[in-house]
């Protein structure tokens, strides 16, 4: 009479393929990590680019880009300049105001003077009209717009400063990395900050802090005023995809 004898795997085999899964497990953790690390650098670089393009426009034709009136804009730099639109109090004032309107104009001039390359022509549209001019703004690595504007809200001062909103869509890992990078590692102090709630907010920036409480620990409501406080730190566990950060000049 012959019997059947079921064979299982030898300790040999299940500690070969334990060491193939853990080969594999290991080289997509490195890839991922490759990737943040890329992602990182490339915020990193936007900022300093726009950066080095604002300050050589000023230098080149001493006026700030974005509150330079179209006609004058247009005579000097040789290209037809959208905007701002209308000549008001606020444009030629010296400084990019918390408008919509020129927080677009920016980028159109920086690009038409040959600083930033790419076309950011804005679509015709009214100031309060943000998806538009949304759209004609460089985007982050994530594809979310940045605007690079002048506002309050950070507690420094002088309280209203120039400085660039990186766009939404940066996940909380991300946005620690970077600042561990670039700044303190502290999401609510020094020059690479979670995007605060200005007092002059229009809807370019409200929504990008809607989900900021979000990216750091609860200690971030401890404050005597609810807000967020300096000390506080990255929630990573939490795994927040879209939190908003700023460049303070």
């Amino acid at each position: 009479m012959r019997t059947n004898k079921q064979q299982g795997f030898t300790l040999v085999e299940i500690a070969i393929v334990l060491v193939i899964i853990g080969l594999l497990l290991g080289s997509i953790l490195k890839g991922q990590e490759l990737i943040n690390s890329a992602r990182v650098r490339n915020l990193a670089l936007q900022n300093s680019s726009i950066q080095e393009a604002y300050y050589n426009f000023i230098d080149r034709y001493h006026q700030v880009p974005g509150d330079w009136q179209q006609d004058l804009a247009t005579a000097e730099i040789g290209a037809a300049i959208n905007l701002p639109a209308d000549h008001n109090d606020t444009e030629g004032n010296g400084r990019i105001d918390h408008d919509i309107e020129e927080a677009t104009a920016v980028w159109e001039q920086l690009a038409k003077a040959q600083f930033l390359s790419g076309d950011f022509a804005p679509a015709v549209a009214t100031p309060e009209d943000a998806v538009t001019y949304a759209i004609n703004a460089p985007a982050n690595v994530f594809n979310g717009a940045l605007f690079l504007t002048q506002n309050d809200g950070y507690n420094l001062n002088p309280s209203v400063r120039l400085n660039l909103h990186m766009g939404q869509n940066i996940p909380v890992n991300i946005a620690r990395e970077l600042d561990v990078k670039v700044d303190d590692s502290l999401p609510n102090s020094g020059l690479l900050r979670l995007t605060r709630d200005p007092t002059t907010a229009q809807a370019i920036l409200n929504t990008l802090t809607d989900q900021n409480l979000a990216c750091t620990t609860d200690a971030a409501n401890s404050g005597a005023d609810g807000t967020e406080i300096a000390t506080d730190i990255y929630d990573i566990a939490g795994d927040e995809q879209d939190c908003g950060l700023v460049f303070i000049y």
